[in-house]
């Protein structure tokens, strides 16, 4: 083979291993994803239907979801930007910073882990309350305004419907977890697998151009070595899909910062230590999907760099970012965080097969677009 090897055998599911078969919700309901695509997972106490992916997504758009009436969930996930916002860090109701960069929702469904460095957060239920309630940082600040928020939802006709509808043995009741359940299943349908570099795959020898395919051969080759961490299906190392026997979780330091000498990070942030108070867990993040990255602007967790030819060229390149400090390379980073020599048109390679992964039918999706405007199908 060429092309490093067809792209690492194609990339299509890294290395997993195919042993079980796992909950997939429904038996009728048609997943938006072509027939390559394994079924993502889903818990077997919220079995993906219709309904509730139709309710999910108004709920996803409704700013009623804020103390404030001012944001919804899309204010930091926008379709456009392949739901991310394009801020470094998002702001809340009070207009205060947060401190992590908003992650995309890109086949957020395939995941296994939903926040930045809390292994704990592995169901999107779970997940779908730390924005809600969460006050530190704050972000929709719905925090002992739970009553209010469901009394406003029962008020709503259209809601009491699709509540009905959409948990029948629940009577339709309109609750947190219920309201978690909904928004869960619409994001589990946000699927995009029809990228120039998917085109490819499947055989479509134009879909790349000459950049791309050598940006393709430089980004699963040995030099750069980013594919043992932006691998398989999704390009990240976070994975559960149908029939996996197990979860694969990945947390690394990219050597983004090194503030002592030691590896240290930034004080209000170390990052998976926070979680585990393991001193070699310090600054060790979630490895995020690279599909649509070009979309999803500033990057890192902290959206400290600003372009793909920065994280290239200002980041990997020099082990990290902080090796181009005084205190160099942190001793902390990842074993493939290796560093590198490329040339001018090397790094513009690199760029143009990152920028191969952007799918325009997905952003443009009408069925995750905001179901009130009037293109909205």
């Amino acid at each position: 083979m060429t092309l490093r090897r067809t792209f690492r055998a194609l990339a299509a599911f890294g290395s997993l291993a195919f042993i079980t078969l796992l909950p997939a919700g429904s038996p009728d309901f048609k997943w938006p994803k072509p027939e390559w695509v394994p079924v993502p997972v889903v818990p077997e106490d919220n079995p993906i239907t219709d309904a509730k992916v139709q309710l999910g997504r108004y709920l996803f758009y409704d700013q009623r979801l804020s103390r404030d009436g001012s944001m919804s969930c899309a204010t930091c996930h926008q379709q456009a930007r392949g739901f991310t916002d394009g801020q470094p860090v998002h702001a809340g109701v009070d207009g205060s910073l947060g401190i992590r960069n908003a992650m995309a929702l890109t086949n957020v469904g395939f995941l296994s882990s939903f926040t930045w460095a809390n292994p704990k957060v592995t169901t999107l239920e779970k997940q779908v309350m730390i924005p809600l309630f969460s006050d530190h940082p704050l972000e929709m600040g719905m925090q002992g305004r739970e009553k209010q928020l469901i009394e406003e939802l029962g008020r709503d006709d259209s809601y009491r419907q699709m509540f009905t509808e959409a948990f029948p043995t629940q009577k339709g009741e309109i609750s947190l977890d219920t309201i978690a359940k909904a928004i869960a299943c619409f994001e589990r349908t946000l699927l995009s697998f029809n990228s120039p570099y998917d085109r490819f795959l499947r055989g479509d020898k134009d879909a790349l151009s000459a950049s791309a395919r050598r940006g393709g051969s430089l980004f699963f080759g040995e030099r750069l070595e980013c594919y043992h961490c932006h691998g398989g299906l999704n390009f990240t190392d976070n994975n559960i899909q149908q029939g996996q026997a197990f979860p694969e979780y990945g947390f690394h330091n990219t050597g983004l910062y090194n503030e002592d000498g030691n590896g240290a990070y930034k004080k209000w942030d170390h990052g998976l230590r926070d979680v585990t108070d393991r001193a070699d867990d310090e600054g060790r993040f979630r490895t995020p999907t690279l599909r649509n990255v070009a979309l999803s602007a500033p990057y890192m967790h902290d959206g400290s760099i600003a372009t793909l030819e920065d994280v290239v060229r200002k980041h990997y390149a020099l082990m990290g970012r902080a090796g181009s400090t005084p205190d160099g390379p942190s001793p902390l980073r990842d074993q493939y965080v290796i560093g590198f020599n490329l040339a001018d048109s090397e790094v513009e390679d690199v760029v143009a097969f990152l920028n191969s992964l952007t799918d325009e039918d997905f952003i443009r999706n009408p069925s995750f677009s905001d179901p009130r405007t009037k293109k909205s199908k």
